[in-house]
């Protein structure tokens, strides 16, 4: 056991020398997953450490923690991977004509998800849930890793109104105007197998304009003249009728009724 030890501790020798030695300007690696970086439990998984020159060492960290494994394969297998085996991971390599204790620059960071199920996206319709005809309305499912397969469902229909791959971690699918409106949801998963699912988004409806033409106002404004008009009709029949009926008054008064 001692031996072991002893040799273990050999092996983690360069790496920890490597953490007070500035790394050599070598261009940085490039650290990949297989079969995927989000997988769920129980699958095995293998980070490959991709030099760019040929290199005698590579060394795999896990962040937040000190050295993961050192050794002169390129590749570090992860069997039957567990939820606590997720997280960032890095790795770097070492050129046969330098020292034991000169690596290269980290790669750049690795995200390993293993769940049994991915997190809910979200969906957002740009530039707004309210569509006018004519227009176009795109609907964004964001997730929180890049690389996935995104479906965009409309409440009624059993399949996908669209579906497509995405190298961002989100993708648009955008909706004419005219048959836009609608209530939807979205989900993403791994683009390959074996698939981990994410759960639905929140639903998201998005309506057609309300005022699909200008108001017109020209059957109000005849009404509304047609009124006045007869109301200024009522008022001169008004007034004729009292002058007629003041000058027969007048008319009917017997002779001298003025003193």
């Amino acid at each position: 056991m001692a031996l072991v030890g002893a040799l273990g501790l050999l092996t983690l020798w360069p790496l920890c020398q490597a953490a007070s030695t500035p790394s050599a300007s070598y261009p940085k690696p490039r650290l990949t997953a297989q079969p995927a970086a989000v997988v769920t439990p129980g699958i095995n998984v293998t980070l490959r450490c991709h030099a760019p020159r040929p290199a005698w060492r590579f060394a795999f960290f896990r962040l937040g923690e000190s050295v993961y494994v050192s050794s002169d394969l390129d590749e570090f297998f992860l069997e039957e991977v567990t939820l606590a085996q997720g997280g960032a991971y890095t790795c770097r390599y070492g050129l046969p004509d330098r020292g034991p204790s000169v690596w290269s620059q980290p790669s750049d960071v690795l995200e390993l998800l293993v769940a049994e199920q991915l997190p809910r996206p979200s969906l957002v319709a740009l530039p707004g849930p309210v569509v006018a005809p004519g227009a176009t309305v795109s609907l964004r499912c964001a997730a929180r890793v890049p690389g996935m397969s995104f479906a965009l469902y409309r409440a009624g229909e059993a399949d996908p109104v669209q579906y497509r791959d995405s190298a961002e971690p989100w993708a648009d699918f955008p909706l004419a105007g005219a048959h836009a409106p609608g209530t939807y949801s979205c989900y993403y998963h791994t683009p390959h197998r074996p698939y981990v699912l994410s759960l639905r988004s929140e639903p998201l409806e998005v309506r057609a304009h309300a005022d699909l033409h200008p108001p017109d106002y020209t059957f109000g404004n005849l009404v509304r003249l047609g009124l006045a008009g007869l109301v200024l009709a009522a008022l001169c029949t008004l007034v004729t009728l009292h002058c007629r009926n003041a000058r027969r008054a007048l008319g009917q008064r017997p002779p001298g009724s003025w003193v």
